[in-house]
């Protein structure tokens, strides 16, 4: 075997570790998602307003790829639990904005914090040398994918 089939192992080995998702942890990860009746659509809706911020219902719907009235009846029913919250643009009022609460914001806080104590009871099952190792190449991961976002930036601006 070559260096780099030996490379191409390591990687495919490492893909693969990073993710396997098995039946039950998926589950577990869908439970907790779901806790508060929450739908996915309204994970989808709390994540592209963290993302993107305060955004107008029509920008709303069409980033779900949902019709006006369907992201109207979603937002509704979110306002309803106190997860999002509609107001009138300043410059327009016929513009009707929609953001998230502080309530709507808790769920991802919720959700990184349970992440967070999951993790830490797994890594306390590592010993030194593998908690050492593995930062090492979390933090390396990390510069690679700073690198890739940085080489894609370079390529889409205008020549």
């Amino acid at each position: 075997m070559t260096l780099s089939n030996d490379r191409d192992t390591l990687i495919s080995e490492l893909v693969d570790e990073m993710t396997s998702w098995n039946p039950r942890d998926r589950m577990n990860a869908f439970r907790s998602w779901l806790k508060g009746s929450l739908s996915l659509i309204h994970l989808h809706v709390l994540t592209v307003l963290e993302a993107d911020g305060p955004l107008p219902m029509s920008k709303l719907a069409e980033t779900l790829d949902v019709s006006d009235a369907s992201a109207t009846g979603i937002v509704g029913r979110m306002e309803e639990r106190g997860l999002v919250e509609r107001s009138h643009a300043e410059t327009d009022r016929r513009v009707v904005l929609v953001s998230a609460t502080t309530a709507g914001d808790a769920i991802f806080r919720d959700m990184a914090e349970h992440r967070r104590e999951h993790l830490t009871r797994l890594f306390a099952r590592l010993a030194d040398d593998e908690l050492a190792a593995l930062l090492t190449g979390l933090r390396a991961v990390r510069t690679a994918r700073a690198a890739l976002h940085a080489e894609k930036a370079e390529s889409e601006e205008p020549s």
